[in-house]
Parts: structure tokens; sequence; C-alpha cells
């Protein structure tokens, strides 16, 4: 018995059985350039934060690689600062403003745009559609100062002209969001259950299309918003005293006191972030 538990027990092998061969990782030399590019490039990105987080609570900033001492005083000057206030409720109006106007004009373009490409004639609506991102921003400007500080139209340096050139420059961004969404939705067959019910083509829009973009138009007004803000080119050829926008403001901020500037960038980069967080949070990944 102790025989034929010893058999059972045992290994049958038909074959002698080659060792496995033992894999060993090893970096190839491209990889290692990839990382360190990789490496260089968060460096690149993280190193200017990083000086800026510095020169925030930094007491004394001048021709020197770090600054002196530490202090919280520059965030209470900022928020005393009466520029930095006026700047920063002036590229909230036309943040918002630009956002509204974009949606508005934004959803039916595109809502054209898309039904035009299915047809096969979309190229001439969406090259003027995307006219403003090929054109330099300071070519722009010079257009802007050109027509507008005639006197025809004495609008040069108002409020309404930096909220349409502001409409203009990122209404191209919003577009893009809208229409490659608009590619993946199968809204066709949805207008044709519609038309069949009696729903007019308006109806169609608003019942149909609008509900289905409204997680790619809010993450495209996010950016919309974030490219008002930062925006300071054009702003700062035809924005006049009054109206100046927050980056003017801060550039201006740098020449004089530099621990306010960096301060006022941290306020700035804060909102950014809180708002990414917030249209993370918010739109959710289609199923």
């Amino acid at each position: 018995m102790n025989v034929r538990m010893h058999t059972l027990a045992a290994p049958v092998t038909g074959h002698h059985q080659q060792p496995r061969p033992v894999r060993v990782k090893t970096f190839s030399l491209w990889r290692c350039l990839a990382y360190l590019v990789l490496t260089l490039f968060v460096i690149y990105l993280c190193l200017p934060v990083t000086l800026l987080l510095i020169g925030a609570v930094g007491e004394v900033w001048t021709n020197t690689l770090l600054p002196t001492g530490i202090t919280v005083r520059w965030f209470g000057e900022l928020a005393t600062s009466t520029d930095f206030r006026n700047a920063f409720g002036v590229s909230l109006v036309v943040a918002l403003a630009c956002c509204a106007i974009n949606a508005c004009v934004g959803l039916p373009l595109a809502y054209v745009l898309h039904h035009r490409a299915l047809s096969g004639r979309s190229m001439l609506g969406r090259s003027i559609a995307l006219l403003p991102v090929a054109v330099p921003a300071l070519t722009l400007g010079f257009g802007y100062i050109m027509v507008f500080s005639s006197d025809t139209l004495p609008w040069l340096g108002s409020l309404p002209l930096l909220i349409a050139a502001h409409t203009v420059l990122t209404l191209p961004y919003l577009l893009q969001t809208l229409l490659s969404d608009l590619r993946h939705l199968d809204l066709a067959r949805l207008e044709e259950c519609a038309a069949t019910l009696g729903a007019t083509p308006i109806r169609q829009f608003f019942t149909i299309v609008v509900p289905n973009l409204r997680q790619s138009l809010f993450s495209g007004l996010v950016m919309v918003s974030a490219l008002s803000i930062g925006e300071f080119q054009v702003s700062n050829l035809i924005a006049g005293f009054r109206y100046r926008n927050y980056p003017i403001v801060l550039l201006q901020a740098f020449y004089g006191a530099t621990g306010m500037a960096c301060a006022a960038t941290v306020v700035l980069l804060t909102l950014a972030i809180m708002v990414t967080l917030i249209s993370v949070s918010t739109v959710k990944p289609l199923k």
C-alpha cells in the first residue's frame, strides 16, 4: 500500500521539462530618455508655481534667488487693494457675460454645423468659426484699435467691446467641445422619433439636443471662463483704464510690489483649481 501511495504521489512526466527563462526587467535607453524628458517637463511646470507660492509669503525679494523672511501681509494688502478688487470684478463680469453669449450662440451654431457636416457642407462654416484661433490675438487687437477708435465707432476702452472681443476669442473652443460630443451622440434617431410625434424643429432642439449636451456645455463654459479670465494680449490693447482686467493689473503689480503680485497670482491659481475640481466632480462620464 505504501508503494502504491508513493507511486500515485510521484509526478508523471512524459518529457523532460525545460526550465523557464527568468525575465530580467531592463530599462532601455529610450525609456530612460522618456523618463528624463518627463521629469524635466514636470520640473518646468512646477518650478514657476513653487516660486510664486514662496514669493507670496516672502518678506523681501530683491535681486536674490529666493525671498528672505516670512509674512502674510501681502494677502492683507491684496484684500484692501482697490485696483485688484476692481480688476477682479471686471474679469468676473466679462467672463460671465462671455459664457452667457457663448451658450446662446454656440449651441445653435454647433447644431447647425453638425447637420451641415452630415450633409458634407461644413467646410466654410467651420473655417469661419475657427478663424479667431488661426489669427493671432495681437492681430485681432490691432484690428479692434483700427476699427473702434474712429469717430464713427468710438468704443475703444469700453466694457461691451471687451466682452465682444473675449467672446470672439473663446467661441471656437466651446464649438469644438460641443461638436465633438455631437459626433458621438445618436441624435438623428431621437429627432426622427420626435418628428413622428409632431415635435417642431425648435422643440426638438430644446427637448433633445440641449439636455444631451448639458455636460459638454458645462465643461466648455468652464474652459471659456478660464480663458477669459486669463486673457491678456487683446485686453491689454483694447481695455481702457476703467475696465482693466485681472491679468493687466497683475502684470503692472510685478513692476512694483512683487510679493503682492505673487499673492494675487496664487489667489487666481486657487480659483482655477477650485473651478477645475467642480467641473470634474459635476460632469459625469457617458456610459
